[in-house]
């Protein structure tokens, strides 16, 4: 009898430990942090393989080239998700805030037709006009975006090749809606995007078929 006694102890003893385990974190994850879903990754960060790492599409730079390193992201950039957006079945981060800028200012270049008719669907947001393909316009993330406040001014992009342009923002590129109409059917931006015309990228001598690559800017 006491042994079954001691029986029954010693297993409630393993139940309890067992309820009184931790559950796994929601927190979100740095560099090889564990992640489950897009939304469990910090920053520019996705779930590869279980684990958080750059987002080899956006040509992100966060844990060293890929390379899943456990530094964590730079402490001077918060800037996290504000939420997500679910389009044609994949989630995407929502965002209103960008990096810091800094007199280069890491980011990735993307395409833009800016003409009518374009990528954009409406005029740029800035002066609401159309700008043809041959002239150098941008539009920045919400964050970059400033509500604005960079409207009409000229900022310098930098490519990996050395060569340098500036060009005028003219538009947002909206990092915390999309998938509508008013968005021409674009999932949001992410937070690090100079979106450029055709006349940015033939400046910096960039092949327009990459789509995205990775720049550096800065005020001009």
């Amino acid at each position: 009898m006491a042994s079954t006694s001691v029986l029954l102890v010693s297993l409630s003893l393993i139940l309890i430990n067992i309820i009184t385990l931790p559950l796994l974190s929601t927190a979100i994850s740095s560099c090889n942090g564990a992640c489950k879903t897009l939304n469990d990754c910090a920053g520019q960060l996705i779930c590869i393989n279980g684990k958080c790492n750059d987002d080899p599409d956006i040509g992100s730079n966060e844990c060293g080239g890929g390379g899943g390193s456990s530094s964590p992201p730079p402490t001077t950039n918060n800037c996290q998700p504000s939420g997500t957006l679910v389009c044609q079945g994949k989630s995407y981060p929502k965002y209103t805030c960008s990096p810091p800028v800094t007199s280069s200012t890491e980011a990735s270049l993307t395409l833009n037709d800016f003409s009518e008719g374009g990528d954009g669907g409406g005029p740029s947001y800035c002066d609401e006009k159309y700008h043809a393909n041959s002239e150098r316009v941008v539009a920045l993330s919400t964050g970059w975006f400033d509500n604005k406040s960079r409207c009409g001014k000229m900022i310098r992009i930098t490519a990996s090749n050395g060569k340098s342009v500036t060009a005028k923002v003219v538009d947002e590129c909206d990092s915390r809606a999309g998938c509508d109409a008013e968005h021409a059917g674009q999932p949001p931006c992410r937070n690090n995007i100079v979106d450029g015309s055709a006349a940015v990228w033939d400046a910096l001598g960039l092949n327009q078929d990459l789509g995205v690559v990775p720049v550096t800017w800065s005020m001009a």
